[in-house]
């Protein structure tokens, strides 16, 4: 069992920050990659950044420069977030690829999403 568990989101101001955390937990392997989803009302669930095992990053053109990914030896993802617009308001979504290892000492590769968190910027 892999559990991915999101912290950080809120109501902020046009022009604040938040930062979002993820934490991978459970029977892990490796991990291949970890990275942010969002999902506004009536709109399709959008990459936001991603970061892969070896530290490269990939980010959607539309928010390069005020959002920044990272992640820590313990296998939580970060999501820096600057200069919010109200645009940017969005369930914001955890996933990562992680080869997890199951009950009979097998390892298996899967995607695995977090429960989603709120991030809501007023104008």
């Amino acid at each position: 069992q892999v559990q991915l568990v999101e912290s950080g989101g809120g109501l902020v101001q046009a022009g604040g920050s938040l930062r979002l955390s993820c934490a991978a937990s459970g029977s892990i392997f490796s991990i291949n990659a970890m990275g942010w989803f969002r999902q506004a009302p009536g709109k399709q669930r959008e990459l936001v950044a991603a970061i892969i095992r070896d530290n490269s990053t990939n980010y959607a053109d539309s928010l390069k420069g005020r959002f920044t990914i990272s992640r820590d030896a313990k296998n939580t993802v970060y999501l820096q977030m600057n200069s919010l617009k109200p645009e940017d308001t969005a369930v914001y979504y955890c996933n990562a690829e992680i080869i997890a290892t199951t009950a009979w000492g097998t390892s298996v590769l899967d995607d695995y999403w977090g429960q989603g968190t709120q991030v809501t910027v007023s104008s």
